[in-house]
C-alpha cells in the first residue's frame, strides 16, 4: 500500500516545521561599508572592513561611486548590484590554476550541532571564457593568510596545523551562465562549533573544475560578481502533532527523485526529509525504514548497489540531523519495484525514488 506525500509546502505547514531564520552572521554582507571608494583593481583587502582574502589573489571591489571600478561599466563588463551600491568580483578559473577568494569574519562562533544556511548571489561577468557549476564554502576557526596565488586544495587545507575546517560545496542544478541576472546559491550544513571565518571560491584545479565554454575566447578564465552573502541559523520548530502517519505503510518522498545514475542529495531534496525528521523527533518511540529504487537502465547488480546508495544518502542525512542510528535502517531494491513504465523518460524519473515506512520495529 502506497501513500503519496502531499505537496512539500503543505507538509511543512502541517508539521509547523517552517524554518525560522535568525540574524545574518556575516558582517557587511552586501559590501556597502567601505573604507574609501575603490580606485584600483585588486584592492578588496584594503577597501572593505570585515572582509579579506585568504591568499595573495587580487580580488576586486566594485561600487557605483567609482569610475574605474564602477557597476555601470568596469573591466569585466556591466552589472547592477543585487543590493545597494557595491559587490565583489573574483576569478574562479584562470590560467595556471590562479584563483581569487573572499574571506568573511563571522560575528560569532557557530554552535556545534546546529544547522545553518549559507547563501549568496552570483552573476557571470560578460568577459569570461567559462562558466562553472559549483562554488565551495570553507569555514575555518582562524583567519587564513597564505602566501600563494593558486587554488586552495582541500588536501592542502586540512594539512594546515593549529586550525580546524568545515568544507561545504554549494551544488547548482546547472552551469552558472547568466551574465544578466543574479543567481542565488545556498546550502545548509551542521556546524562543528569552531567556525569563525568563511571563505568562498573554487577549491578545485582547472582540470577537475566542471565548466562550459562561453565562446568568448579571451583566454583569461571565469570571473564572477558576488553580492549579498548570508549566514543564518536554521531552527526547525519541534511541534509536529498536526499530522500523523499510519504505521507500516510505505510513503514516497515527493521531492526526492534522483537524476540518472546519481545518489547524492540536492538541497531541493532535503526539505521533505527535514519534515520527516521533525515528525520523528517528536514521536521518538518510532523508527523508520528507508527504501531506495532505480529505473531499469543498467545491470541488476549495479542497480541494486545504486538504489542502496540512494537509501543510504537519505538515512545518513537523517542521522546528521540527529536521528539515532538505532532508529533507522535502509535497503536498496534496484529496479525490481517500478511505479511507472520504464519505457518513458518521465516514468524512469518517477522510478528513481526513495520511500519510507514508519514502524515500531525495524526490518
Amino acid at each position: 500500500m502506497f501513500r503519496r506525500l502531499i505537496p512539500l509546502l503543505s507538509i511543512l505547514t502541517m508539521f509547523n516545521s517552517a524554518i525560522c531564520l535568525s540574524q545574518n552572521l556575516i558582517k557587511n554582507p552586501s559590501f556597502e561599508i567601505h573604507a574609501e571608494c575603490p580606485k584600483r583593481m585588486g584592492n578588496f583587502n584594503i577597501d572593505l572592513p570585515s572582509w579579506s582574502t585568504p591568499t595573495r589573489g587580487t580580488t576586486d571591489y566594485f561600487n557605483s561611486c567609482s569610475e574605474l571600478m564602477g557597476v555601470n561599466s568596469n573591466f569585466k563588463g556591466t552589472q547592477e548590484p543585487f543590493h545597494g551600491n557595491g559587490y565583489a568580483g573574483f576569478y574562479v578559473i584562470a590560467p595556471e590554476d590562479y584563483r581569487e577568494y573572499i574571506q568573511a569574519e563571522i560575528s560569532k562562533t557557530l554552535e556545534k550541532g546546529k544547522k545553518y544556511q549559507v547563501s549568496f548571489y552570483v552573476s557571470l561577468a560578460e568577459k569570461s571564457d567559462y562558466a562553472i557549476r559549483d562554488i565551495g564554502v570553507l569555514f575555518a576557526e582562524k583567519k587564513m593568510s597564505l602566501n600563494k596565488k593558486t587554488y586552495l586544495s582541500k588536501t592542502q587545507i586540512y594539512s594546515i596545523k593549529d586550525n580546524s575546517f568545515n568544507f561545504q560545496t554549494v551544488l547548482s542544478s546547472k552551469f552558472l551562465t547568466n551574465d544578466k541576472k543574479w543567481v542565488k546559491l545556498s546550502t545548509e550544513f551542521l556546524a562543528e562549533g569552531s567556525e569563525n571565518f568563511m571563505i568562498l571560491g573554487n577549491f578545485n584545479n582547472n582540470a577537475t573544475t566542471r565548466r562550459v565554454d562561453t565562446k568568448i575566447d579571451l583566454k583569461i578564465g571565469a570571473y564572477y560578481y558576488v553580492d549579498m552573502v548570508s549566514l543564518i541559523g536554521v531552527d526547525p520548530v519541534n511541534a509536529a502533532e498536526d499530522i500523523d502517519y499510519e504505521l507500516d505503510v510505505t510513503y514516497i518522498f515527493k521531492d526526492v527523485l534522483f537524476e540518472f545514475d546519481r545518489s547524492y542529495l540536492l538541497e531541493t531534496e532535503k526539505k521533505g526529509i527535514d519534515a520527516l525528521y521533525a515528525y520523528l523527533k517528536v514521536n521518538n518511540h518510532l523508527k523508520v525504514i528507508i527504501k531506495g529504487h532505480t529505473d531499469k537502465i543498467g545491470s541488476n547488480a549495479y542497480n541494486e548497489k545504486l538504489s542502496n546508495k540512494r537509501a543510504e544518502a537519505v538515512s545518513q542525512y537523517l542521522m546528521r540531523l540527529g536521528l539515532e542510528k538505532n532508529r533507522i535502517s535502509w535497503k536498496g531494491f534496484g529496479a525490481t519495484k517500478p511505479l511507472r513504465d520504464n519505457n518513458s523518460v518521465e516514468g524512469r524519473q518517477r522510478n528513481r525514488r526513495v520511500e519510507f515506512l514508519i514502524s515500531k520495529e525495524l526490518e
